[in-house]
């Protein structure tokens, strides 16, 4: 792990997991053309689950543990994700504003650690805030308040499940995640019977055609256990500090799917907001680096 930078086919590696995180929003709406979105979410837990469990071994943690992420993860973060596109949000603008879980998730462990916010933090946070607010502003079709509201609540629930895994300790994440998933489904299930209802139910998996399967089964095997597990031995062999910034591309990839795909208009507006809002992530991933740097060669 003494690496400075990834080499090649680690690089590459890490290039194909964001693509993959990042085109997943297009993936997303996909499915929601024919599921809707709690079910879709739930099938796509079920799929994570099963058949995996049977081949990895539940990792050294809690039962609470697990249960938390789980739900999380399932219930709150790609639940109401998958709500908030359904029309309320677009695939390109959903991959950008889910990325404020970097900030919440600093907020939840500042507070539990008790540690000041420093002030590139602040910064960043100003410079992403600035972003969201411009989507909200301007969002029109692509954005209503609603959606960029859910989306931000799906990454306070994405940011909660970071500091969750954070207790769980070493372990390995995509067994993690696949024995997590045993807590994610039972509540997205009772909650699209009881949001959604059966009749809604069983008309989206009877009039699913074979793109909308190939969209759930991609949840499960791309986005979920070939993501996690590839992340999880990089990060095992690399700095975070190293690996992470990668992350920034998420958005930028999930922005072009969606335009070229799905021909989301890009306005200046929206050009301008994810800006703000990657620069906001930047500063808070890269600047501690580049001071250190800095200091190092002064």
């Amino acid at each position: 792990m003494s690496q400075a930078s990834l080499p090649l086919r680690h690089f590459l590696l890490a290039l194909a997991v964001v693509a993959v995180w990042g085109t997943n929003f297009v993936v997303i709406r996909v499915g929601l053309n024919h599921l809707p979105p709690l079910l879709f979410a739930t099938l796509r837990f079920t799929l994570v689950l099963l058949p995996m469990a049977f081949f990895v071994k539940r990792p050294a943690v809690s039962w609470a543990n697990l249960a938390a992420y789980g739900v999380l993860i399932g219930a709150g973060q790609f639940g109401l994700l998958f709500v908030a596109m359904k029309g309320s949000i677009s695939p390109g603008l959903a991959s950008l504003v889910v990325q404020t879980q970097v900030f919440f998730t600093i907020g939840m462990a500042m507070g539990i650690n008790r540690e000041p916010i420093r002030g590139f933090q602040i910064a960043a946070l100003l410079l992403a805030a600035s972003g969201i607010v411009l989507i909200a502003a301007h969002g029109g079709g692509a954005a209503t308040p609603l959606g960029v509201v859910l989306v931000l609540l799906a990454a306070a629930s994405w940011s909660g499940g970071n500091i969750v895994a954070r207790q769980a300790g070493a372990v390995n994440m995509l067994a993690y995640v696949v024995w997590a998933s045993l807590f994610s489904i039972p509540p997205l299930f009772l909650m699209s019977l009881w949001l959604e209802g059966w009749p809604a139910m069983v008309k989206g998996v009877t009039g699913a055609d074979a793109w909308t399967w190939l969209a759930v089964a991609w949840q499960a095997v791309g986005n979920t256990m070939f993501g996690y597990a590839a992340w999880g031995w990089l990060l095992a062999r690399h700095p975070a500090a190293t690996v992470t910034p990668m992350a920034l591309l998420v958005p930028v990839f999930g922005m072009g799917a969606s335009a070229l795909l799905l021909h989301e208009g890009l306005p200046a507006w929206k050009l301008t907001a994810a800006a703000l809002v990657l620069a906001g992530l930047a500063v808070n991933m890269l600047w501690p680096k580049l001071r250190a740097r800095i200091w190092a060669e002064a």
